[in-house]
């Protein structure tokens, strides 16, 4: 029985996503500060191009890192707005609350 290559296309396409899931995985349990004590090193390497395969893994190690940056940057960022949008209400800035009123004659 031969298969269609769509459904061949479609099982490589599966298992190239379950491996970049795990190589994430992996990554998001490094720490962002051993990973910036190592971003100079690899900018430097990237800077120097050089036609090898070491050349190559240095570029997806730089690109990796500043991931992990943007990602924790971004993270971050929407924290502080999340925390600072959920600031407790005055009684007066309350929907719920009755109008503060104030009795003039």
């Amino acid at each position: 029985m031969t298969l269609w290559p769509g459904i061949v296309n479609i099982f490589d396409m599966n298992t190239l996503e379950k491996s970049l899931n795990k190589i994430a995985e992996t990554i998001l349990h490094l720490d962002e500060a051993s990973l910036t004590s190592l971003w100079d090193k690899y900018k430097h390497q990237v800077e120097h191009f050089s036609h090898s395969a070491e050349w190559e893994k240095a570029v997806i190690i730089f690109s990796i890192i500043n991931g992990v940056r943007v990602k924790n940057s971004v993270f971050n960022e929407n924290l502080l707005k999340k925390s600072s949008s959920k600031k407790p209400e005055s009684p007066s800035e309350s929907p719920k609350a009755k109008p503060y009123l104030k009795l003039v004659k």
